[in-house]
């Protein structure tokens, strides 16, 4: 596994030299732009608006825009200057919290780490100490010039390190628009929609869920490569259009799944009769 980090924990006096891994990879399939003409792939040329010329790396310098069209420069030497200040190669745990009370909604991105040379015995008491603790640690961490928090917990017997996101790149909720107020939903509703739900609620396993549209995809490209050109995709399952009524989608939703949770248990309950169809206007 590449290594992309290396560095060192401390929490206290114990300091634990690491080795960063990144724990996910990105499955996307890439796709090339060509022109249509020739086939070749399109080249994306880095061009002056003003002097209508392309720019080379040499002629580019970095600046922020802090009012529209007003920039301060920033030069290469400076901001290489402060990268080495902020740059040490050290993850300080600074306080053990339990996960639970962070919102998922501050998770990024997932790194394994392992022990580095002589980094063993203080790697294995880190990890039984948040083992037994139930906690894990919250720490600061500098990636690719960027300063990051990150929660260090353990996964499958492995340290593993997830960086979290400030509070203020977190959005407020309350600036979502038109999220409706707290509606009248009759008693009845509610409990054909939790009678949905438990139907549904099962053990999390990963493992059974696959991307649909990645798969399809890739066939498709192995067709055209075979050198067919169609293919047949497959529908998904659907809840007749005439079912518009709220109680009759949810009567409808438990109902569909009934075989699949029924299946190899006996029963001798009677079936429910299926919802009546609305009459046509």
């Amino acid at each position: 596994m590449h290594t992309i980090w290396k560095g060192s924990i401390s929490f206290g006096l114990v300091n634990i030299p690491i080795k960063l891994h990144a724990a996910t990879e990105d499955k996307d399939i890439s796709l090339r732009t060509l022109h249509k003409e020739c086939h070749s792939p399109i080249k994306y040329e880095k061009v002056c608006p003003v002097c209508q010329k392309e720019v080379g790396k040499e002629d580019i310098v970095r600046a922020f825009e802090y009012t529209k069209g007003k920039f301060v420069v920033l030069e290469d030497s400076e901001l290489e200057e402060l990268k080495k200040q902020n740059e040490e190669k050290s993850v300080e745990i600074m306080d053990f919290v339990k996960i639970e009370e962070i919102d998922p909604i501050y998770f990024n991105r997932s790194y394994f780490m392992s022990p580095n040379d002589g980094g063993i015995k203080a790697y294995s008491l880190l990890r039984q100490a948040l083992k037994e603790s139930n906690k894990v640690g919250l720490a600061k961490i500098i990636i690719r010039s960027k300063e990051q928090m990150a929660v260090i917990r353990v996964v499958d017997n492995t340290l593993l390190m997830e960086t979290i996101h400030y509070p203020d790149e977190v959005r407020s909720a309350g600036d979502v628009p038109n999220i409706p107020a707290n509606e009248t939903i009759v008693k009845k509703e509610i409990d054909t929609a939790i009678l949905l739900i438990d139907q549904l609620t099962t053990t999390f396993d990963p493992t059974k869920y696959n991307d649909d549209y990645r798969t399809a995809l890739l066939e498709l490209i192995e067709s055209k490569k075979t050198g067919q050109t169609t293919i047949t995709a497959k529908t998904k399952e659907t809840v007749s259009n005439n079912v518009t009524d709220l109680m009759e989608a949810l009567q409808a939703s438990i109902d569909r799944t009934k075989p699949d949770k029924l299946e190899g248990k006996k029963t001798t309950t009677r079936k429910k009769a299926a919802p009546k169809k609305k009459k046509q206007a």
